[in-house]
């Protein structure tokens, strides 16, 4: 699995205007948000009257220098750092995308994936609209300007979010104001504070803690707030439906020390653990984490099984997670190169090996034979996540139904592949317990197939989720 995309939107007082103070804060905000997309990065910030932007290919640090933020002035801007699910890795894609029309200027960032994304811009195209990129983020682009046309910002965004299925937490910026958005479901996190007597609207609340500001709440399913120099609007735009939240954030994309929809993730991930051990006790000397999004449900695990924490593998930190070499002697050493056995800390020992999640199992089967090697005697893999049976369409870059190795493998199966003496995956009930909440309230269609919109040729929880309000536009 690959991480989805971060967003960040800046405001502040009026009276700074001539200040750059906003483009560090995004570039700091986006810092923090860097395991959220790794492929490309862009700031864009509005001076009053135009809108200066920087966009390009790799990671925060290489892509901004302090000269270049220094001549992007404004008091307000937006950020986003991107991993592509809809649309490849180009240039052309990088956010946040800028569109002027003779209303203004329009800059949007975009974490999410329309299920609908073909249909509305073969709709556009026939319209004669032109597209630069292939990213669905134009597609809400253009049919935001097509709307701000006609009317004021909010119906616009109303009208807009109407046609959109799938999942989008934006930020948007129109002529010097700031909208943050979140789809009726709130599949991906957003979240605001106050920031330097302004406002920040971010992924996740880490961003808040980087630029020392203080969270004032996750911005709700089906809801745009306003903010500008003096402060902040909300409106409930789209009909309150079920929340259907990603369950992977919480598993694995979003760092354990923020707090998502009131949920701290690292108490989420030790809850885990704990879940894990419960279901899944075997008779151990360590319990080990595959680094780093093991390492809390382990400590989690060790805790409730009263089985001694060691660190089994070392993970090498200056690897990028996109390492990739061809052949396979090249991708074992590649495995070696990003993570090491400590062979004193396994060697003659019962290991439970704690992950996150098991997608092809490759992975999986090289670092148990790393262990193996380094001497363990026993390898109990207990895997955080229920096992993954189906695609994910909003927003998450998963393999394929043919690739995703428990879809058609019994538990009993993968362990035999990827070499282990057990394998355990936490159960879905198991899971809501981790959470403190119900399965109805988060998208777990990764792991039942069942999906909380409609998606051709899946099956759909209509009646969980009142689908047929969130497809009905008298509901906005």
């Amino acid at each position: 699995m690959k991480e989805e995309c971060g967003v960040a939107g800046i405001i502040l007082p009026g009276d700074r205007p001539q200040s750059n103070t906003v483009a560090f804060k995004l570039y700091y905000a986006l810092y923090a948000l860097q395991h959220r997309g790794q492929e490309s990065t862009g700031i864009m910030v509005y001076d009053g009257m135009s809108a200066k932007s920087i966009k390009g290919m790799g990671l925060v640090p290489d892509v901004y220098n302090k000269d270049s933020l220094g001549r992007l002035i404004g008091n307000v801007g937006v950020g986003h750092v991107r991993y592509s699910t809809t649309g490849g890795s180009k240039i052309e894609n990088c956010q946040p995308f800028i569109l002027n029309f003779k209303g203004g200027t329009v800059a949007i960032a975009h974490n999410g994936n329309l299920v609908n994304a073909k249909v509305l811009k073969d709709e556009l195209e026939c319209e004669g609209r032109i597209f630069i990129s292939d990213s669905d983020t134009e597609v809400i682009g253009h049919l935001l300007v097509k709307e701000l046309i006609k009317y004021e910002p909010i119906e616009s965004i109303r009208n807009v979010m109407r046609k959109l299925v799938g999942s989008y937490s934006l930020v948007i910026h129109v002529d010097g104001i700031l909208y943050a958005v979140r789809d009726p479901f709130g599949f991906k996190p957003l979240c605001f504070g106050e920031v330097d007597g302004g406002y920040a609207v971010v992924s996740e609340s880490v961003a808040l803690d980087t630029l020392n500001g203080t969270l004032i709440r996750d911005v709700r399913p089906g809801e745009v707030i306003v903010f500008d120099s003096k402060g902040f609007e909300s409106h409930q735009v789209g009909s309150e439906l079920h929340p259907a939240h990603c369950v992977f954030e919480f598993i694995y994309f979003a760092r354990p020390d923020s707090v998502i929809d009131g949920k701290l993730v690292y108490k989420v991930r030790e809850n885990i653990g704990r879940e894990l051990s419960r279901e899944h006790q075997v008779e151990a000397d360590v319990v080990s984490p595959v680094p780093d999004s093991g390492i809390t449900s382990a400590i989690g695990y060790a805790r409730e099984s009263g089985t001694k924490y060691l660190e089994g593998l070392m993970k090498n930190r200056y690897i990028g997670r996109t390492f990739i070499l061809p052949g396979q002697e090249m991708r074992e050493t590649a495995v070696r190169l990003k993570m090491n056995a400590i062979q004193d800390n396994v060697k003659g020992k019962r290991v439970v090996l704690v992950d996150d999640s098991i997608v092809r199992g490759t992975t999986s089967r090289r670092i148990i034979d790393m262990v193996r090697r380094a001497g363990a005697s026993e390898i109990h893999a207990r895997v955080g996540s229920p096992a993954i049976i189906a695609p994910c369409y909003l927003g998450i870059d998963m393999a394929t139904r043919q690739e995703l190795i428990a879809s058609y493998k019994t538990v009993k199966e993968v362990e035999s592949l990827i070499n282990a003496d057990s394998l355990g995956y936490l159960s879905i009930d198991g899971l809501m317990r981790a959470l403190e909440c119900d399965k109805n309230d988060m998208c777990v269609g990764c792991l039942t197939g069942e999906y909380p919109v409609e998606i051709p040729g899946e099956n759909c929880r209509k009646k969980q989720t009142r689908l047929d309000d969130f497809n009905n536009p008298k509901s906005f």
